[in-house]
């Protein structure tokens, strides 16, 4: 092996030494760096790849390189995968690195997805396939509850805890008011939870359906008597379609008798009828008054014809003197049986009097 020779002149020269020996610590320093980035790499890199030969999840030193390079976190996947082999989800199942890989970059939430698809398989009743749980998953819905409530019911309260009105206020046919308060069991469908209704629709429909069921109902003692009517009528309706859930049992948890609203619309009716009556009667007196004051006018038109009638009398008379059609004897026995009259009309209204008297 042969070494190059500094050249006489190259050594000899003054400064030289001092060059040779910056770039000496120059490149130490450079290969000191990439001693310590290979270091670090392999040693990451090697503690995730004997997680991944022991755990036999068949993710290479490649796979997790690549990882890198494509933005993934593989400590994420490669644990995701090591959970899924050890709960005995293989490939078969479609879970797959590169599955993993296209949900995380998807902005999914893997160990999620991961402990859903397990505590299904745990469950042997639910049955959830990784597409559908990646779907769920990108919906917005948490998939883990929804696996949850699949396996234990929820109690949804209705009306809402947080609802205005503490209760259900229906009537039954007989005008008595009931207030009701129930309790929803539901389980999750995770078939139609990708687009179904969430509880609030559950608790609009339940709310309709008690309130019908009551107004159905003949009497309120016959509701007092069997409360589980309501319940029949209700789960009969098959309020759950369309919605993420699916009802298992409507439970009346109290109920209480209100006020007798069907009296008192009909005392407001009775009322009203009163008003409507008395202004028909109203308007009737109006109507008489009116034609009264008519009467009373036509009666003062008469009188005042009679007394233009009575005027002209005089002058009848004063033409009767003239052309000598009445004489002054006829005219004084025509005044004498005029107060022969008066006389007798003054003594009959007296005897009377004195009569009443």
């Amino acid at each position: 092996m042969t070494f190059p020779v500094v050249p006489p002149l190259l050594a000899q020269q003054p400064g030289n030494n001092d060059v040779v020996w910056i770039l000496m610590i120059i490149g130490g320093v450079i290969g000191l760096i990439i001693l310590l980035v290979i270091f670090v790499v392999v040693g990451r890199y090697f503690r995730l790849y004997l997680q991944a030969i022991f755990s036999e999840s068949g993710i290479g030193m490649n796979d997790l390189l690549g990882m890198s390079f494509r933005n993934v976190n593989p400590e994420v996947i490669l644990k995701a995968k090591i959970t899924a082999v050890q709960a005995g989800l293989g490939d078969d199942t479609g879970i797959t690195s590169q599955a993993l890989e296209a949900h995380f970059l998807a902005g999914g939430n893997v160990p999620l997805v991961i402990r859903a698809m397990v505590a299904a398989a745990k469950a042997k009743t639910i049955r959830l396939s990784y597409q559908l749980a990646t779907a769920i998953d990108l919906a917005g819905r948490n998939v883990l509850e929804a696996v949850q409530t699949s396996v234990y019911p929820k109690v949804i309260d209705c009306p809402a805890r947080n609802s205005p009105r503490p209760t259900l206020d229906a009537m039954a046919k007989n005008g008595i008011q009931l207030m009701v308060k129930a309790r929803v069991t539901v389980r999750a469908n995770l078939a139609q939870i990708i687009g179904g209704a969430g509880e609030e629709t559950i608790i609009a429909r339940v709310g309709e359906g008690i309130v019908s069921a009551i107004g159905s109902a003949d009497s309120h003692a016959d509701v007092l008597a069997n409360p589980n009517l309501i319940s029949q009528r209700v789960l009969a309706r098959k309020l759950d379609s369309q919605t993420a859930f699916e009802i298992v049992s409507i439970d009346i948890a109290d109920i209480l008798v209100g006020e007798n609203i069907g009296a008192r619309l009909q005392a407001d009716k009775a009322e009203a009828d009163t008003r409507v009556a008395r202004a028909r009667a109203e308007s009737r007196r109006a109507r008489a008054v009116a034609v009264e004051q008519e009467h009373l006018a036509a009666i003062e038109e008469s009188r005042a014809k009679l007394v233009e009638a009575e005027a002209e009398v005089p002058k009848a008379m004063a033409e009767a003197f003239h052309t000598s059609k009445l004489g002054i004897m006829e005219y004084l026995k025509l005044r004498n049986i005029q107060a022969d009259t008066d006389m007798r009309k003054s003594i009959a209204g007296g005897s009377n009097t004195a009569t009443k008297v």
